[in-house]
């Protein structure tokens, strides 16, 4: 997953690919969901320049996770064909529980685990 926005509408937070090929300052992928879901593309490395440090320096950085899953917030305006919530903890409030139920099409493809 992405957690940048480096090139909207294309490359944006939370936008999900599929690696294919992974370089030293470059990572060519698939791109899976968003404005440009199917096509190809590259995702550069960018610099990181820390200011709460009494020296600087400079560190490079893909801006991506491993994504097996993801906040609420990140699910916002997603479909997905399975949903799994974990509320062993509760949910910050009630509309964010409304969020992540309503992201997938069919009630037989949303788990909950909960504590009773």
């Amino acid at each position: 997953m992405l957690l940048r926005n480096l090139h909207p509408p294309s490359l944006c937070n939370g936008t999900r690919f599929c690696i294919k090929k992974l370089m030293q300052n470059i990572i060519e992928a698939t791109f899976m969901t968003g404005h440009a879901a199917g096509e190809d593309g590259f995702i550069p490395t960018i610099p990181i320049i820390p200011s709460d440090f009494p020296f600087q320096f400079k560190r490079l950085q893909f801006p991506v996770r491993l994504c097996f899953a993801m906040s609420i917030n990140k699910s916002q305006g997603k479909y997905l064909k399975v949903v799994g919530l974990d509320l062993l903890k509760p949910c910050f409030s009630h509309g964010q529980l409304h969020v992540d139920s309503s992201r997938v099409g069919k009630a037989d493809n949303l788990y909950i685990l909960a504590p009773n």
